[in-house]
């Protein structure tokens, strides 16, 4: 049997993309202001910023679209929709959304109120602001091992049951629900157990708090639990979905990730009890309840996407290309967070620019460098992303220092890995000219989509 994975699909259309030259990426970083969110994508060779929308869809999908129901209300689209979302998680109450954080902005804006705290693995960039916003504090509750980039633990994303249940007794009546990330963004797209998720259902429920699950990656979390979980590894991955929700009160989902769209999320609960507040939030921000910010072309698509995510000879080839990228970048002594993610590959900043300090942004240094080597686009997950400049000017910073490559779904092939192992690797070779940057402008929250940057003198 031969030991290469194959990509589970054939190309059936492509888009070109432009080369550059590290003469032009130099005067396009400087007119971004060394934010590579400011980049035109048409500049970015390989744009490895987000999995978020931007995969590629099917033939299925784009046969769907042709299927929207563009009706303002009870469009046949959404009912479509809505019965594959109830028959995946086994919830009943679902409305659409236009994505993620709105699905995040609805529920907490129906639901909690200033002075709350909210548990949870990792809260990612958009649900921390969403509730912070809000004056609600994010309280992340991940086990240790999930903050230690170099160790081996086959489920970095669960959440510490000991910490949780401490809260639970210090300040429960401040806890609206808890919540947990799958797989956890954060900490590098690392998955969480079944068995924490059916341990923390059990705690959450002894207490009298519902359980919401973040779900933008459940298929791949679900793979993972398949691969890794005695007990699991002949059960069918929509058992392991069916199963997963099963312990949930109601989760929110960005639908771009494992619904394989290029935009769309919702809100499923289990109980009636808080949708007349979520249909009153929903329709005051995102539209009527039965398209909530989406097209009907885009129900239909989603439809298609959250069947395909869950199949299994995709997740495997899907995993086994984050693990590919990993095993490149062990042969070229670069560090990141082990064992690969689903979704993408973590460099650890700090086996590369192990002199930089952190308050010259290591990993935003790193992300600049690999754009400036090789066209290629990354995401920091580190101190601009979750660290704040207080009132007094001082600055806090995030306890890991990563790049994240994300990778867009049915979109890249094996040369593309190759190339990108090979301009890290470059990269880290030159590592002792890569200069740190210093922020010039800066939002209120989340201040890396649009915060401008300057060199670091040094």
């Amino acid at each position: 049997m031969p030991k290469t994975l194959i990509e589970p699909f054939r190309i059936k259309s492509i888009e070109p993309i432009r080369m550059t030259t590290r003469e032009e990426r130099v005067q396009l970083l400087e007119a971004a202001k060394l934010n590579v969110f400011k980049l035109r994508a048409e500049d970015v060779l390989i744009d490895w910023l987000t999995d978020s929308g931007t995969g590629a869809m099917s033939s299925r999908q784009w046969g769907a679209i042709m299927e929207g129901d563009e009706s303002y209300a009870g469009a046949r689209s959404f009912y479509r929709l809505e019965a594959v979302i109830q028959a995946i998680t086994g919830m009943q109450f679902f409305v659409p959304t236009h994505q993620g954080r709105a699905a995040e902005k609805v529920l907490f804006t129906a639901v909690c109120k200033k002075g709350d705290v909210v548990p949870n693995n990792c809260h990612f960039d958009t649900t921390r602001a969403n509730l912070e916003y809000l004056g609600i504090e994010a309280l992340d509750l991940v086990i240790a091992e999930g903050l230690q980039p170099s160790l081996i633990h086959p489920f970095k994303g669960n959440i510490d049951l000991e910490r949780v249940e401490a809260l639970l007794k210090a300040r429960g009546e401040q806890i609206p629900f808890g919540m947990i990330t799958v797989t956890n963004n954060t900490g590098g797209g690392q998955p969480v157990s079944m068995a924490n998720i059916r341990a923390y259902a059990a705690l959450l429920k002894q207490y009298g708090k519902p359980f919401i699950m973040d779900v933008c990656r459940f298929s791949e979390n679900a793979m993972f639990i398949k691969m890794r979980e005695p007990g699991y590894e002949n059960t069918p991955i929509r058992d392991i979905v069916r199963e997963m929700f099963s312990y949930a009160d109601g989760a929110t989902m960005s639908a771009k990730k494992d619904g394989m769209v290029n935009i769309g999320g919702f809100i499923v609960l289990r109980s009636e009890e808080w949708m007349d507040a979520v249909r009153n939030v929903l329709i005051m921000t995102e539209g009527f309840p039965t398209y909530g910010g989406l097209a009907g072309r885009d129900l239909e698509a989603l439809a298609v996407g959250l069947e395909e995510g869950m199949q299994e000879d995709y997740l495997r080839y899907r995993l086994r290309t984050a693990e590919y990228l990993g095993e490149r970048l062990e042969a070229a002594g670069v560090g990141f967070v082990k064992p690969t993610g689903g979704h993408a590959v973590y460099i650890d900043a700090r086996t590369v620019l192990p002199d930089m300090p952190v308050s010259h942004y290591p990993a935003w240094a790193l992300c600049n460098a690999l754009y400036l080597e090789g066209g290629i686009r990354g995401v920091e997950i580190g101190s601009v992303m979750f660290g704040k400049r207080l009132a007094d000017g001082t600055e806090t910073f995030h306890s890991m220092e990563l790049v994240r490559l994300a990778f867009p779904r049915r979109m890249y092939t094996q040369s593309h890995f190759d190339y990108a192992a090979e301009v890290i690797a470059e990269v880290k070779e030159k590592a002792a000219s890569i200069r740190g940057v210093k922020i010039t402008k800066q939002p209120q929250f989340l201040r890396h989509f649009t915060c401008e940057c300057a060199w670091v003198d040094v």
